[in-house]
């Protein structure tokens, strides 16, 4: 939590001023050219990017994010408490529910793709090409895996 409270900040610094959202005022527009990528959040294993777009996900509050995944990506079973609003931007994301990772069992989602999961619907991706999707939800933003042992969290200790 701690590397995503300091991504936070620094996508904040990187966007030009306080956080984005904290003016009810603002008009923010973010152009796919000008999105500035940093390091993913700790929760996802490393090679992933971020970009923060609107509010902070460290706090409550809407927030939006966009995810860079590189070929070959995955992310293991997991929830999230409160409900994950999907949109695949660019690439494919393959997505499935459930506690157990079975490509078998996804869907695949194209650019353009919408998905909405519910608060702790354990769910589990899969990426064949470079992939962004958008993320927008409520803050605090948390990821629990199902199984422990695939938490980069505690890989990265």
């Amino acid at each position: 939590m701690q590397r995503f409270a300091f991504l936070s900040g620094a996508f904040a610094l990187m966007l030009g001023g306080p956080a984005v959202g904290q003016s009810p005022a603002m008009h923010k527009v973010v152009d796919p050219a000008s999105t500035v990528w940093g390091p993913g959040p700790a929760t996802l294993q490393p090679g992933a990017k971020a970009a923060l777009l609107y509010g902070d996900p460290t706090k409550p509050g809407l927030f939006v994010m966009r995810l860079k995944f590189p070929k070959g990506f995955r992310v293991a079973p997991h929830t999230h408490p409160r409900p994950e609003i999907l949109t695949v931007i660019s690439g494919s994301f393959r997505l499935g529910t459930g506690r157990v990772a079975d490509r078998g069992k996804t869907r695949l989602l194209r650019a353009g793709s919408f998905s909405a999961l519910g608060p702790n619907m354990p769910h589990f991706s899969f990426v064949e090409e470079e992939t962004v999707i958008q993320i927008s939800t409520t803050g605090p933003w948390a990821v629990n895996y199902i199984n422990p042992a695939d938490d980069p969290r505690i890989k990265r200790k």
